[in-house]
């Protein structure tokens, strides 16, 4: 039988966020898209994708969201604090779904697509191809990383066994705090598969080992064709795309 997921959206943001504040508001998940604060999408899409028990929305929220919420958290700041203080408020054991509020252009059967194809793996995290993402949304701007298997983006959410949190994000804050030092990265992936990644010679079965050594814990990646899954807004060229895309639904 497939488990009943725990959802956390991260809708926080930097109050200082100069795109949210051109759009009146206070936080990106805020922006109106046709009618339609942004995170009242991926709301609607865990509502309707019938795997989950509840949803914790972190970050501020407009009144139409809060039928659609179970438990509504202050933002504690940057991304890794929300994080952590959102999967306080969760069951200790169980499925979680973490997912940020930034892609509405998901939808519940998607959703439920990802949920029921995932592995057995305490941290499962979803990439999609690059011929997926612009043969879905053409014209739309992402950060690929070529591997052996291909050219794939990573998805703006991940699954996660609660009970598996407490070793998992004492390292993942690790690897954030050195994202940005490479001397430190290739340190953590090792030297020769380190350069592998760079080359795009690593296997995705490789990278699967290497960030399950990292995190502590069995991690998998998740080859989906839903494109929405890797699509979100950080631009307003992002925003003028998936406006577009959304018009169209609603015109079919």
């Amino acid at each position: 039988m497939n488990p009943q997921y725990h959802a956390l959206v991260l809708g926080g943001g930097d109050p200082n966020d100069p795109f949210a504040a051109a759009h009146g508001v206070p936080v990106k998940a805020l922006i109106p898209l046709n009618g339609k604060p942004m995170g009242q999408y991926v709301l609607e899409a865990l509502r309707d994708s019938g795997r989950v028990s509840s949803v914790t929305y972190l970050g501020p929220t407009a009144l139409e969201m809060s039928a659609l919420i179970d438990t509504p958290l202050e933002s504690r700041g940057k991304l890794l604090e929300n994080l952590e203080y959102g999967l306080r408020h969760l069951p200790a054991t169980g499925r979680v779904l973490v997912l940020t509020a930034d892609i509405p252009l998901l939808t519940g059967a998607e959703l439920r697509s990802v949920l029921e194809g995932a592995p057995d793996s305490e941290v499962v995290y979803p990439i999609v191809r690059r011929e997926d993402c612009e043969r879905a949304f053409p014209g739309v701007k992402r950060t690929y990383a070529r591997l052996k298997n291909g050219t794939f983006t990573g998805g703006n959410l991940f699954l996660l066994e609660a009970s598996a949190q407490s070793e998992f994000l004492p390292r993942l804050k690790k690897v954030l705090e050195n994202r940005k030092n490479v001397l430190a990265l290739a340190a953590l992936f090792g030297p020769l598969t380190a350069l592998k990644l760079v080359a795009g010679q690593l296997e995705i079965a490789e990278l699967e080992r290497t960030v399950s050594r990292i995190l502590g814990v069995r991690a998998s990646a998740l080859k989906t064709p839903h494109a929405s899954v890797g699509v979100d807004v950080d631009k307003e060229a992002d925003l003028i795309l998936l406006e577009g895309v959304l018009r169209q639904r609603v015109q079919v």
